[in-house]
């Protein structure tokens, strides 16, 4: 990124500005970019407060990851050497989606192992990754913070198993004195890498739970880690009017950033639109767990919108604010008409000119950076998560009666009514949550995609989808502790085979499922409107597809 292009350029309608600048002046007044520079934990809360001071390390985990790397890079160049063609990721949360982003993001290097990253206890999605590698040949990763986290230590007994006890075929990423630590020491892994403990998952990008598997596929990640120091640059230019030029601003992009997407909030554009250039896929998955888990609480919050279709500035309600990351060294002329076109609407436009996937370490820590702030600016705490404990515990519950009386619970499919009502009645500030417990694909994501625009056409609402249980780790957060405008539409397919779980009594189907009736039932019990729809047949893709036909019919 050159010196002279602003980190960020805001265009936000006059009546908005009020608001921002009078957060911006209380930012000043309590120093706030000072006390974040040093890690000064009280700016979120009273000293003492839990999962705050202990939660501040990723502030410089990059410049303290640069000493680590010389280790971190001849591992990965020794997996090279020992003929691993692949790399399979089992992981959930804060530590799979850096990890996916790089992915996604990056080419494969020819004399470099492919990167997979499982997330899912889909028994469809474990099959089809372990038809895509050869076992003997695949270097397995278990990775999380906690070392308990239940998909993760089920997937790596499923593959464990599979490779009858061949624990060399394994390395974890987690942090000290954790439970996987333990069992990848009594398992006797070919490596561990400890994480930081003084960080929680959604901010460990730049830590192992990102850089080793980015070392592994071949990502220079010492440019990633080199380049997050240009985060903390303070050029930002602010557009006042339309045809007006950019003026800079004395705050830093970070702060300015944080503080105006939380009074943007508070004016009720709390939608906030992701807009990004097609060379940084899964960056959005990202930033909504980033966005979603640290600000959905306490009633409050900012809710990421990520990979929505792009629509006419018409077809958006005034609960929107939209942020624009476009590629300066691949440019999308049309995706940058639609950006202006919607701030000449009236709808709050943010931009922040990328390099594309060698810009990803900056990328990382800005918006790392911004939300932490936009969690002083809304009053509450962003590292904590207490609503994914929530859920946690209700799927422990549904599998704990499973295991007394062999059934899960039953659930009702929602009737037409319910369904059209669901969705056909919410108008902003609602939104629309598609919660998917199924196999994730291409196919399923543009089916999702057009049932996310038939939605918008006929209300106007902001809609969001993701993948369970991934998403559990993420927009779960918002959809339980932030406002109370969200509507719940559960989508579930299951496979016709399933996979066992070794030395568990239920398999990954049975597991999925508990995970989706314990989520349904928490929603229901926060008096959230939920509804179930099971997609019926082989084809998940079809049957989404002929339930957006239906939604579509007039009523």
């Amino acid at each position: 990124m050159s010196e002279q292009t602003p980190i960020v350029e805001a265009r936000i309608p006059a009546s908005m500005r009020p608001q921002i600048e009078d957060r911006l002046t209380l930012a000043a007044q309590a120093r706030v970019a000072e006390r974040l520079r040093a890690g000064d934990a009280t700016l979120w809360g009273e000293p003492g407060t839990p999962e705050i001071a202990d939660r501040v390390g990723w502030l410089t985990i990059a410049e303290r990851m640069l000493g680590e790397l010389d280790a971190i890079e001849a591992f990965a160049a020794q997996v090279r050497d020992d003929g691993y063609e692949d790399v399979v990721l089992l992981g959930m949360g804060g530590s799979s989606l850096a990890p996916e982003v790089l992915r996604r993001s990056f080419c494969r290097r020819a004399e470099r192992p492919r990167l997979h990253v499982l997330d899912s206890t889909d028994a469809a999605t474990i099959r089809a990754v372990q038809r895509a590698v050869e076992l003997k040949r695949t270097l397995f990763i278990v990775s999380s913070k906690s070392g308990g986290t239940i998909e993760p230590l089920s997937l790596f007994a499923h593959f464990y198993g599979q490779l009858a006890g061949e624990g060399a075929s394994f390395i974890a990423i987690t942090d000290p004195g954790s439970g996987l630590a333990e069992l990848a020491e009594r398992r006797a892994f070919r490596r561990t890498f400890l994480g930081d403990p003084d960080i929680g998952g959604r901010y460990s990008a730049l830590s192992p739970f990102g850089v080793v598997p980015g070392a592994l596929m071949g990502v220079d990640v010492r440019a990633l880690l080199e380049g997050a120091a240009s985060a903390w640059r303070t050029d930002i230019s602010i557009v006042p009017d339309a045809g007006s030029p950019a003026g800079p601003s004395e705050h830093t992009a970070a702060v300015w950033l944080g503080a105006a997407l939380s009074a943007l909030a508070g004016c009720g554009r709390d939608k906030l639109t992701f807009l990004i250039a097609e060379s940084l896929p899964g960056l959005g998955l990202w930033l909504e767990q980033l966005v979603a888990e640290s600000t959905g609480k306490h009633g409050r919050g900012i809710l990421p919108v990520a990979e929505e279709p792009v629509g006419e500035p018409d077809s958006y309600g005034e609960d929107r604010v939209f942020a624009y990351l476009p590629d300066l060294v691949a440019p999308d002329p049309a995706l940058a008409a639609r950006a202006l076109e919607l701030a000449d609407a009236g709808h709050p436009l943010i931009t922040m000119p990328t390099r594309g996937p060698s810009d990803l370490g900056r990328v990382f820590l800005l918006w790392e950076l911004a939300v932490a702030v936009a969690g002083w600016g809304l009053e509450i705490n962003p590292f904590d998560q207490p609503n994914v404990q929530q859920a946690k515990d209700a799927t422990k519950h549904v599998l704990a009666d499973y295991e007394a009386s062999h059934e899960l619970p039953a659930v009702h499919d929602a009737d037409e009514a319910a369904l059209r009502s669901l969705l056909l009645d919410a108008r902003p500030p609602d939104y629309v949550a598609i919660m998917a417990y199924a196999q994730p694909s291409l196919e399923f994501d543009q089916a999702a995609a057009e049932l996310r625009t038939a939605v918008r056409a006929a209300t106007r609402a902001t809609t969001t989808f993701g993948y369970g249980p991934r998403f559990l780790h993420s927009t779960g957060q918002f959809h339980k502790g932030g406002p109370r405008t969200g509507r719940f539409l559960q989508l579930l397919h299951d496979g016709s085979s399933d996979v066992k779980i070794p030395d568990a009594p239920y398999t990954f189907t049975t597991l999925k499922n508990a995970q989706a009736i314990g989520d349904l039932n928490t929603l229901r019990e926060l008096g959230l409107p939920a509804e179930r729809v099971r997609l019926q047949g082989e084809d998940p893709v079809s049957a989404l597809r002929a339930l957006t036909a239906r939604i579509k019919e007039p009523r």
